[in-house]
């Protein structure tokens, strides 16, 4: 498959329309505080001299060995946001990557780098919603959704979906910020700071607990075989994504005014509550049957 871009059709409920205000941003905006990747989820610091960059190679090392590849697996990338993912895992394990974004600048940004990396043939992408989008039953030996099930107000319908695209023995892997627990989900999903996230970044998202999505998981038939507590590592990620944002806060200026300090609020916010009213985890789960 070579690297192409298919619209799919714009009923989405509201709820999820507007969640591509923050990701149809200018891509050089997150080439400024991104590592050069652009990969926008949380890395994996191996040891303290690790850099965000290494930190985001281990991770996705990482996300290859919960999923079990050994190479040339059909994967689908849900929320492929600036191809991180695929263009790593079509580069170093040779699969055959399919991205789905609703944010149409990120699928030309992701075609000229599967051009410019030599993976054009193994990297597809599809705008649009995970919810509408036309895949075949069964076609992926592998799903992934890095932060992208926050945005889907349908648990069930999620990960019923998920499951119905695997294969038997396929793996999902879902990472995904979350409030500790119900009462701090209650407590803090409509504070002043939680509102300003999604009023002024992502649009509409709920950080569920963990409990959850494992059962959302489990009510769609899957097993789960990992629960990773990744929540310090969130917030290395966060610290030098703040440190990037404050040295190019002149240039993000230029681009877009305004954009640094509130990119600087929503970082410093994401950060306040790890481990006492957010945690970060990653659930690993298999189609058995």
């Amino acid at each position: 498959m070579t690297a192409t871009t298919a619209t799919t059709p714009t009923n989405a409920a509201a709820v999820l329309a507007d969640t591509n205000q923050h990701y149809d941003l200018d891509p050089e905006i997150f080439g400024l505080f991104l590592d050069s990747s652009r990969k926008y989820s949380s890395g994996l610091y191996r040891s303290p001299s690790d850099t965000l960059a290494q930190a985001q190679v281990n991770k996705l090392h990482f996300v290859a060995q919960r999923l079990g590849l050994r190479g040339g697996e059909h994967l689908l990338d849900v929320g492929c946001g600036w191809g991180s993912l695929l263009l790593f895992m079509a580069g170093e394990y040779k699969c055959q990557t399919v991205g789905i974004s609703p944010a149409g600048r990120q699928h030309e940004y992701i075609r000229t780098r599967s051009h410019e990396l030599g993976v054009a043939e193994r990297v597809t992408t599809v705008q649009g919603h995970f919810e509408e989008t036309d895949f075949p039953a069964g076609g992926f030996d592998a799903v992934t959704m890095l932060g992208s099930i926050v945005h889907m107000p349908d648990l069930s319908a999620a990960f019923g979906r998920a499951r119905a695209l695997l294969r038997r023995g396929g793996t999902l892997y879902v990472s995904e910020s979350c409030f500790r627990n119900t009462a701090a989900h209650t407590t803090f999903h409509q504070r002043a700071g939680t509102r300003f996230v999604g009023d002024a970044i992502f649009g509409w998202g709920d950080l569920r607990p963990v409990s959850e999505l494992v059962r959302g998981a489990e009510d769609a038939g899957f097993s789960l075989t990992s629960l990773d507590d990744l929540t310090g590592d969130y917030r290395q990620t966060i610290d030098d994504w703040l440190t990037n944002v404050r040295g190019a806060a002149v240039a993000i200026e230029q681009i877009r005014p305004g954009l640094a300090a509130q990119l600087e609020r929503y970082l410093e916010i994401a950060n306040a509550g790890w481990g006492y009213t957010t945690k970060h985890y990653a659930l690993t789960c298999r189609k058995a049957r």
